[in-house]
């Protein structure tokens, strides 16, 4: 339904519609393309440039194969899932939908301060939760890249007296190895040292929800 159309039907409505009216025509004009952001702007050529390097096919496939190893180690352990908030929310939610054993499933989400490559404090805004003692629990990220969250993360969870815990990430950077990159025991796909987004990882906050995974052109 065009703009026009969206328009003429909500003028049929009654006098009382008047503040509806009002409120639609921001939201249409945004549609149309009418006083975007540069920040929009530049997330659609961002994306415009972008080569494609696996397919939402190929991105489907790497979380059936995922799904199908955690099983085989998990299934009889009553595990938690626990996503990393904001990335790791796709792949969980991906995974979870082909477990077809009982889990229970929680959300962390760190914040680095300070030098977000090397170091800087780590602080929750979400943290683990307090109930996670006793429990397996299999973590899933979005993306390991140099490892500094998931490591301090693992910290956390083995101070609250978690008894196992397992490792899931959609996508692993090859970025060398070093001592806070923690090994992962469940990896869905390999990607050179690129930025990418969509799968749950953005671009200055937008494309998160893409099926397919990007690179952003060099």
């Amino acid at each position: 339904m065009g703009s026009a159309a969206i328009f003429s039907h909500v003028a049929r409505g009654s006098s009382n519609d008047k503040e509806s009216i009002r409120y639609t025509a921001a939201p249409t004009r945004r549609l149309t393309g009418m006083g975007r952001s540069e920040a929009i702007e530049e997330a659609l050529a961002a994306l415009k440039s972008a080569r494609e390097i696996y397919t939402e096919t190929q991105v489907a496939a790497a979380i059936t194969r995922m799904a199908e190893a955690v099983t085989q180690v998990v299934q009889h352990d009553n595990p938690v899932v626990l996503a990393v908030m904001r990335g790791g929310v796709f792949t969980a939610t991906e995974l979870c939908r082909r477990l077809t054993f009982p889990y229970q499933f929680d959300f962390v989400h760190g914040t680095r301060y300070g030098d977000l490559l090397t170091g800087g404090e780590l602080s929750w805004p979400v943290p683990p939760s307090a109930n996670l003692a006793g429990r397996t629990v299999v973590v899933v990220d979005d993306i390991l890249d140099r490892g500094l969250t998931l490591h301090a993360l693992y910290e956390a969870l083995q101070q609250l007296g978690v008894v196992a815990i397992y490792s899931a990430v959609l996508v692993s950077k090859a970025v060398g190895v070093s001592a806070s990159r923690p090994e992962i025991d469940f990896v869905g796909l390999n990607v050179d040292d690129v930025y990418v987004f969509g799968c749950g990882m953005d671009y200055k906050g937008y494309w998160r929800g893409l099926p397919s995974l990007f690179a952003l052109a060099s």
